[in-house]
């Protein structure tokens, strides 16, 4: 069946060439990870990286591709254009001029496009100049060497210049799968720069497993749990709420339409992973600042209150992910044009009067299980670090003496591949497939379908 799907795949041409263009473009990507920013001691950085890996900046190293924790000129990944997108999505609601940009079809989202452009530009040298600064009192690490060779102002320009240099290429580099290749091409970046260290991580637990770090049982457990959250991702994804709409008949001229009946599928999720990546991108925006405050501070302070684990972040993460799963579903499905829709071809759902009652009707349901979405999105999210967090607190309590040394050992080496395989990681990289996989089946389906009619016509003239 998969040889089937992929010899489809490559047998038609125009998607056979949106493949390969993507393809390419996400090579060209992980050829970028290689060029490093002049200037940095990557050996000492290397040592800070492993000394920060399960923190903040680990997170945002797996989204990168490791191209923070090797400082090349892909370090700031393509955060800042997310960043820009949020921040015009949300003047979009309370500034009338970009409301009205909104409305104006296709001119108007491209002047957005546009200011998304010129936000990611002016975050991504405020961003780059934090970096900088922090690289430069990273005085002392590991016995004294220096994170940068040459610090001042010279070190800063140059790194802001070529980090924003990346950024901006990343940028275009998205942009150009999405319109001439297949999937989402800024999740398509984010699910690359994750997926390229999956063989490193399978080779550290298998490394792991032959010294004796990890029992055999224990990587077994791993292995279970991770299909069993990629099981339950892969089954709240998949589902939705059907709502049932009915059409009357209608005659026009000598023919009848309607008289059908046929339903709307409310997804449980229709955010995806994108409320994960906004609420992550969002708390990760104060820490560029971090570099810039000094020691004693009020700001450096408050930062250090929202840093990654601490029970200040986990809340305010918690909300982000809650409160971008209704933004979003709120900007992409508008249940006021549905039920106008529905009410111009003579549809309805029973039981509901149409126009303003079905509008009110669909909100409701689409309000409910957004919920249920958003949570499950938190719990996939922050289940590891709270489990991580619980087990290094105290001991689990009514739990024997064997099991409750087991537990926290098997968490603690669990930690070492979290990034890979468990919690947002793990909800990107399913997230992200399963849309890339459908939307090459629409692109199959479509085609399908029109050699079909071409067939049929072909058919019909050589009849008459």
């Amino acid at each position: 069946m998969l040889a089937d799907s992929l010899k489809n795949i490559f047998a038609v041409a125009d998607l056979r060439k949106r493949v390969l263009f993507t393809l390419g473009l996400l090579a060209v990507y992980r050829v970028g990870g290689h060029i490093t920013t002049p200037g940095v001691n990557h050996d000492a950085l290397a040592l800070l990286a492993d000394q920060a890996k399960n923190t903040m900046f680990g997170l945002y190293d797996m989204f990168s591709g490791k191209n923070l924790s090797q400082m090349t000129i892909f370090a700031l990944g393509i955060m800042p254009y997310i960043s820009a997108s949020i921040i015009l999505q949300l003047l979009t609601v309370v500034w009338p001029f970009l409301e009205r940009l909104s409305k104006e079809g296709e001119l108007g989202r491209r002047k957005i496009t546009q200011y998304t452009r010129y936000g990611t530009i002016i975050l991504s040298i405020v961003q780059s100049l934090g970096i900088a600064i922090y690289l430069e009192h990273q005085t002392n690490i590991a016995g004294g060497l220096p994170l940068v060779y040459h610090t001042g102002w010279g070190f800063r320009l140059m790194t802001v210049l070529t980090l924003s240099t990346g950024t901006t290429f990343i940028m275009w580099l998205g942009e150009q799968i999405t319109e001439r290749g297949i999937g989402n091409g800024m999740s398509l970046i984010i699910y690359a720069g994750i997926v390229v260290n999956f063989p490193h991580a399978v080779l550290t637990t298998i490394e792991q497993l032959r010294t004796g770090q990890m029992g055999l049982f224990r990587l077994l457990l791993l292995i279970v749990l991770m299909v069993l959250v990629v099981a339950a991702i892969v089954f709240v994804e998949r589902g939705h709420r059907r709502v049932t709409v009915q059409y009357a008949k209608r005659v026009v001229g000598r023919r009848m339409y309607g008289g059908s009946s046929t339903h709307i599928p409310l997804k449980v999720n229709t955010g995806g992973v994108i409320p994960v990546i906004f609420a992550s991108s969002i708390l990760g925006f104060p820490l560029t600042m971090q570099g810039m405050s000094p020691e004693g501070s009020f700001l450096r302070r408050a930062i250090d209150q929202i840093a990654y684990g601490m029970p200040l972040y986990n809340l305010l993460y918690l909300t982000g992910i809650i409160f971008f799963c209704y933004f979003y579903t709120a900007i992409i499905f508008n249940p006021d044009d549905v039920a106008e829709n529905m009410r111009k071809y003579g549809g309805f759902i029973p039981g509901i009067r149409p126009g303003k009652r079905t509008a009110e009707y669909i909100d409701t349901i689409l309000t409910r299980i957004t919920l249920v979405g958003a949570l499950y999105l938190a719990c996939v999210a922050l289940l590891p670090e709270f489990l991580i967090s619980g087990f290094k607190v105290a001991p689990i309590p009514f739990i024997g003496e064997k099991l409750d040394t087991l537990l926290p050992q098997f968490i603690t080496q669990g930690m070492n591949v979290q990034f890979y395989f468990g919690g947002t990681s793990l909800l990107i990289i399913v997230g992200v497939a399963m849309d890339t996989v459908q939307q090459v089946e629409s692109q199959l389906i479509m085609r399908h379908y029109d050699g079909f009619m071409k067939k049929t016509r072909i058919r019909g003239r050589r009849g008459q």
